[in-house]
């Protein structure tokens, strides 16, 4: 029996997580993504909190025009902005189980050429 696509991204992102942690010094880089938006977050596994978050639907974003994959790039630029501003410049980058291709790489290497290092 075949898997469904979300059984699918399920059994990734469990493979992904079992490797892959963040900590206050190196938090982990998330993204979402759904057919309209994209979202990002720093997260500090070991105290189970967000330490900042960026999306698409965030004012000054949502009021820009453009394909999606631009959109997703302004995005990866404004979340290496919030978290150099709290003095955070090593992540560790997870893709949430989707392929590093179209708009999650665009948003990962704007947020490389930001300053963020992963």
């Amino acid at each position: 029996m075949s898997l469904t696509k979300m059984e699918r991204r399920a059994r990734i992102k469990l493979r992904i997580r079992k490797r892959i942690t963040g900590s206050s010094e190196s938090p982990r880089l998330t993204v979402f993504r759904s057919n309209k938006q994209i979202y990002v977050q720093l997260v500090d596994d070991r105290s189970g909190k967000t330490l900042v978050s960026a999306s698409s639907r965030e004012k000054e974003l949502a009021a820009a025009k453009g394909t999606k994959i631009e959109i997703a790039a302004l995005v990866g630029k404004r979340i290496a902005e919030k978290a150099i501003s709290m003095n955070i410049s090593n992540v560790v980058f997870d893709r949430n189980g989707y392929l590093y291709h179209g708009r999650v790489k665009s948003l990962a290497d704007a947020a490389r050429n930001s300053g963020l290092k992963f």
